[in-house]
């Protein structure tokens, strides 16, 4: 046997067999401690370990919802990787490389954690690896040490990918306002600056899309797919008695509710409940509906609902105020972010339209049209589903007509309204007419509002409603 030894460190690091053939093992004595390394291939790129960052408000684990990619798929910056759910909203996590993903270190419905390791990808060794990125088998390095660039004097948070997309896209980062922690910019950001811009032109990306990527061995578009999750259709289902009891963890939407509902039972709640007579609203949205339409967009009755609340929270801005835990300040919101109860697949979320007070009908109905799809497709942000003010329920059009809504923390005051039904009523000549009724149910903190005030809000809201063209008057 011919070998060929390269010793360090009283090591030997290589062997390399030129012949083989049968020898006694006991003839290779070393003076010193060897270590025969197996042979191997040896890979060109480098194994990186990409980790699940901080997606804000204080989240620190996410379940792993869908996996876009497998072991072995080549990815590019910007591809989506999996999506991600907490108990605020999904999220998709985008790759920060390109390169190989050569290992998943969680399946479906795995609850994954902020700081640790989503997946490891081979990226190109020529090309190296910047600080940012943590290599296995490396010393981890601080991520919020490297993820800023100086401008101005100031420090700008953002990932390489984020600059990357900034620069291709000629775009200073100082001008941009982010929405991450610490004010770090997020892609979103960048993407909805672009849109804010005449004739941006936005590099090709998956995320670019609402409705997430299909894997990256499907070749079909999946068009129909996401078509019919935007579109829930009841489905009749056998029902198993299996005669086992069966338990599942508390995730995702549900375990946010289990924690805003649990700090709900200290808020003293006191309920008031009318009826409001729809009559003109719906003859006026009979004749708005078809101009809605050719814009695009569908009008319920909700934007409706949603402005006359407005107009009612500036002359009672108490309505519109949150309390500190110690019941020692009272903090009047300057924004109407008035949020709409939904019934998804999910479970029940509340996102809310911001800046109502600024917003015509139709633009509440455009945003509230975006809401839905988004909604519907479990597609929800963070910044949609956050910062709500005062919320509407309308559980009507599921059916009943009462309800007791419970405040949504740190929100005061909370409305459910019923369905719109076709009852007699008696004019002002006592005869009888048919009337569009809906009742509504409010629940206010009785901690800072009393029932006089709570009472006087519902007459002026109920007041525009009854009398839509009145509105007009006091619309901004």
């Amino acid at each position: 046997v011919c070998i060929h030894r390269v010793r360090s460190c009283s090591s030997i690091r290589f062997i390399k067999s030129k012949y083989v053939c049968v020898f006694d093992k006991s003839a290779l004595k070393f003076s010193h401690q060897q270590r025969l390394f197996r042979t191997s291939p040896v890979s060109c790129g480098q194994i990186v370990q990409f980790k699940l960052s901080d997606i804000g408000e204080g989240i620190t684990e996410v379940t792993v919802k869908e996996w876009y990619i497998k072991e072995g798929d080549s990815v590019s910056q910007f591809d989506s990787i999996c999506e991600v759910q907490s108990d605020k909203a999904s999220v998709t996590i985008t790759s920060r490389y390109d390169g190989i993903i050569r290992k998943l270190h969680y399946s479906i419905d795995d609850i994954a954690f902020v700081g640790k390791p989503l997946v490891d990808i081979e990226i190109d060794a020529s090309k190296g690896v910047s600080p940012e990125e943590d290599v296995v088998e490396t010393p981890p390095m601080s991520h919020e040490e490297h993820t800023h660039q100086e401008i101005k004097g100031h420090k700008t948070l953002a990932t390489p990918a984020v600059r990357r997309l900034a620069m291709e896209n000629n775009i200073k980062l100082s001008e941009v306002v982010g929405t991450g922690k610490d004010n770090r910019i997020l892609k979103e950001d960048i993407l909805n600056y672009l849109a804010k811009q005449t004739g941006a032109i936005l590099p090709p990306s998956p995320k670019a899309e609402i409705v997430p990527p299909v894997g990256r061995t499907e070749a079909v578009p999946a068009a129909p797919k996401d078509k019919a999750r935007r579109i829930p259709v009841p489905v009749s289902r056998p029902i198993a008695f299996s005669g086992k009891d069966r338990t599942e963890p508390v995730t995702g939407f549900q375990k946010a509710m289990v924690k805003t509902m649990s700090a709900a039972l200290k808020i003293p709640h006191f309920g008031y409940s009318d009826e409001v007579d729809l009559t003109q609203l719906v003859q006026l949205r009979e004749e708005l509906k078809p101009l809605a339409e050719i814009r695009g967009v569908k009008l319920s009755f909700m934007p409706f609902f949603i402005k006359a609340a407005s107009l009612g929270l500036l002359q009672y801005p108490i309505l519109n105020a949150s309390l500190d835990e110690n019941c020692q300040n009272v903090t009047y919101k300057a924004s109407h972010n008035i949020g709409v109860a939904m019934d998804t697949e999910q479970g029940l979320i509340v996102p809310n339209v911001k800046n109502v007070q600024v917003c015509s009908v139709f633009d509440i109905a455009v945003e509230l049209n975006r809401l839905q799809s988004l909604g519907s497709a479990g597609q929800l942000g963070t910044s949609d589903l956050t910062g709500g003010t005062f919320t509407l329920s309308n559980i009507g059009t599921i059916g009943g007509t009462y309800a007791k809504p419970v405040i949504l923390p740190p929100e005061v005051a909370i409305g459910a309204l019923g369905k719109i039904q076709v009852l007699p009523r008696f004019n002002g000549k006592g005869e009888v007419f048919k009337a569009q009724i809906m009742n509504v149910s409010w629940s206010a903190d009785h901690r800072i509002i009393d029932g006089a005030t709570m009472a006087r809000f519902s007459n002026l809201w109920k007041s525009y409603l009854e009398n839509p063209a009145s509105m007009l008057l006091d619309l901004k």
